[in-house]
């Protein structure tokens, strides 16, 4: 008897902003989202309020929905640093994050949390950032607007199981998983970490890396590679998120480029969520 075909994932494709032309204004590149098959936006903070309108009447115009919001300051003003005025910046970007979800009819806010380098221990960056979060949780409930944490290359929540800790111990519906297939790929495997994870999830990020030995340092290094090109077990991620009844938003984040380019993402995203 013939295999049976992998049924589709009932997730939202969403595309970056930031992967839409430039050259074109607000409503040119939320049109082209759509028409390219993206029915939802991540967009950026935006601390203009006069910029943030036109981009919440470009939304509403184009009829695509801006999902998400992807703070900003977060790597260069890290909520884990001992600098009293590090903290504060990236305290107020993540309320101006707030507030755009907020105005933009968004669910989510994408927090990296912390980041561990040579002056900041991982101890260090666990307890200070949570510190943080639960001082912004007040205002995400306000709002209602969910704050989910992202694991990135920051030297942090580098296991399924720490991240899974990270986000039980706020014990707040307020902050959840932002999970990052590609990310992961360099220290572990994606299908494990969306199994441990589970419902903690609340958003996706797609994408793929190709990964080679730097022979100059020969340290393991990434690339950005066209989706089902690098080295993502894409047919192992769609039976993890089939497993735990994941429903949301995933989000391509690669380089960004022109309509044909975002119609081959489209496909590929497609494929994807197929099974193929």
């Amino acid at each position: 008897m013939a295999a049976q075909s992998a049924e589709r994932l009932p997730i939202r494709k969403a595309v970056l902003l930031g992967m839409l032309p430039s050259k074109l204004s607000y409503a040119e590149r939320f049109q082209l989202a759509r028409e390219t098959g993206f029915a939802q936006i991540e967009a950026r903070t935006v601390a203009d309020p006069e910029e943030a309108e036109r981009i919440r009447q470009a939304a509403d115009d184009a009829k695509v929905r801006i999902h998400s919001v992807m703070n900003s300051d977060h790597w260069q003003y890290p909520l884990s640093s001992a600098d009293a005025e590090v903290v504060g910046r990236s305290m107020r970007a993540m309320e101006t994050s707030l507030r755009n979800a907020k105005l933009w009819g968004a669910d989510t806010v994408l927090l990296v949390p912390a980041v561990v380098d040579a002056r900041t221990s991982y101890r260090d960056a666990w307890s200070r950032s949570q510190r943080q979060i639960r001082q912004l949780i007040p205002l995400a409930a306000e709002l209602k607007v969910i704050i989910a944490v992202e694991e990135v290359w920051n030297k942090f929540l580098l296991s399924p199981l720490e991240f899974a800790r990270y986000v039980d111990e706020f014990e707040s519906p307020w902050v959840r998983a932002y999970f990052d297939v590609g990310n992961v790929g360099i220290w572990g495997y994606p299908h494990d970490w969306i199994r441990t994870l589970g419902q903690r999830i609340v958003k996706l990020h797609f994408k793929d890396f190709q990964f080679k030995v730097d022979p100059a340092t020969r340290k393991r290094v990434a690339e950005f590679v066209a989706l089902r090109e690098g080295e993502v077990d894409w047919k192992e991620i769609h039976r993890a998120l089939a497993e735990i009844g994941y429903r949301g938003s995933a989000t391509v984040e690669l380089p960004g480029g022109d309509r044909p380019y975002l119609e081959e993402v489209s496909r590929r995203f497609d494929l994807i969520l197929s099974g193929a």
